[in-house]
């Protein structure tokens, strides 16, 4: 097995986690403070494994445009969670979860339009899928 495999499986089990514990932390609390209590365990955390594997020493690499679009892409993941949480906190776990996660069909048409990856019958079979599902989960 590739080792991105092996690590988007091992997301696949930390998100889909992810969920049901920030479904119970939500209980008493305004879903912005608990997006701030995650986010910043989680700056902790990855700071922590960037100064362990001394990759701060890479920053020099990094250019404009690349800076840019992690800033970007850092706007773009804060104002998804701010809408995830407020979800989260009325929603049912797996409505919320089931929709959020249909975020791919997102990321393939973009993955097509701008960064030109291939467009096959196979993936947009496997992207109806995905919308068929999210459908078919969260109809009342």
């Amino acid at each position: 097995m590739q080792p991105w495999i092996l690590y988007a499986i091992i997301s696949m089990i930390f998100a889909g986690l992810t969920s049901v514990l920030a479904k119970y932390g939500l209980q008493n609390i305004h879903p912005d403070l608990a997006l701030g209590i995650r986010t910043s365990i989680i700056f902790i955390l990855v700071a922590a494994v960037n100064l362990a594997g001394a990759r701060f020493k890479e920053l020099s690499n990094l250019t404009w445009l690349q800076a840019g679009l992690l800033v970007a892409s850092g706007i773009t993941t804060t104002v998804s969670w701010i809408f995830y949480y407020r979800a989260m906190k009325d929603g049912l776990v797996s409505y919320v979860a089931a929709i959020d996660k249909a975020s791919i069909l997102i990321t393939l048409l973009f993955s097509f339009v701008l960064l030109k990856e291939p467009v096959t019958p196979k993936i947009l079979l496997g992207g109806f899928l995905i919308f068929a599902g999210m459908i078919v989960l969260i109809w009342k």
